[in-house]
């Protein structure tokens, strides 16, 4: 009888919030140890089935950079970096599109589909989803100096048509979208995963931004997980980034929080995917368990 009080009693502790997302779009990207780990991925698919079946409308978007990786050293192409960033040519552009699309995408949507919840795959190519154009990265030189360098078929969002995702989150659909656009002459780009997510999220007026990854958030002390910050105000992040609390690989996912937050999202979450279940702590308890970025 104790067991089932306590089932009970965390349904009702849930109720306030499943109220207050009830018919709200709920933007999820998936990332790290939720794309690595099976058992993590079915996990994870299992919980945004949850958030579906008690009201929420969950979008999701995916990464893919380290199977990206193994796939082309499978096949035989080394990959190439400049700063920690992907040169994609023609044939990389084509192993990103098999990892992403047919690969990823798929047993994403698969999981999704094991679980009851009817999951649809996309690309950003479908419906011209995402129009991108390419894009030049500035990168500091070893004498400190800013130059531009050309990455090949990496791009950045131009602009994002939502009406394919409107249509199936009102009807009962889950998108998940591998993070490639098009260009105005067909060219297919790779994407920031993050960036997809944010971008999205403000354009479906989505009411959270969730990014998956393999930290617990942001800490005050990156050895020390009990220095998680929770909250932080969009207004906070300049000073923090110039203190350095927020750095490395960290800053363009709090940038990606801060922007989908000045396009209209509620708020935005960086969530550790190696937590069983984070997303549905986040989501329905109070305290959460990685770090809320928000307008205050």
């Amino acid at each position: 009888m104790c067991d089932k009080m306590n089932t009970v009693n965390i349904l009702v502790d849930a109720l306030p919030y499943i109220k207050k997302f009830h018919n709200k779009k709920i933007m999820i990207k998936y990332g790290g140890h939720a794309m690595i780990d099976e058992n993590a991925m079915a996990s994870t698919a299992r919980d945004t089935v949850l958030l579906k079946y008690v009201g929420m409308k969950p979008v999701v978007v995916h990464g893919g950079g380290p199977e990206i990786t193994r796939s082309m050293k499978k096949l035989g192409k080394e990959p190439k970096f400049i700063k920690g960033l992907r040169v994609t040519d023609e044939e990389t552009i084509s192993i990103v599109k098999m990892v992403l699309v047919g690969n990823i995408n798929t047993d994403i949507v698969s999981n999704l589909c094991a679980n009851d919840g009817k999951g649809v795959g996309l690309s950003g190519k479908d419906s011209d989803l995402i129009v991108a154009r390419k894009k030049l990265h500035q990168i500091e030189n070893d004498e400190g100096e800013i130059e531009e360098i050309d990455l090949g078929l990496v791009g950045e969002i131009e602009k994002i048509n939502p009406e394919i995702l409107e249509i199936l989150t009102e009807n009962d659909y889950i998108p998940v979208v591998s993070p490639i656009g098009v260009s105005k002459n067909g060219n297919t780009l790779n994407l920031n995963a993050d960036t997809v997510a944010g971008g999205i999220a403000g354009e479906i007026d989505a009411e959270k931004l969730i990014i998956l990854t393999d930290v617990p958030g942001v800490l005050r002390d990156p050895k020390d997980p009990s220095t998680l910050i929770q909250k932080i105000k969009i207004d906070e992040v300049p000073k923090l980034i110039e203190d350095g609390i927020i750095s490395g690989g960290m800053i363009p996912k709090i940038e990606t929080c801060v922007e989908a937050i000045n396009n209209g999202v509620k708020s935005a979450h960086i969530l550790d995917g190696r937590v069983e279940h984070s997303l549905l702590l986040e989501v329905f308890t109070t305290e959460g368990v990685g770090t809320m970025i928000y307008k205050g």
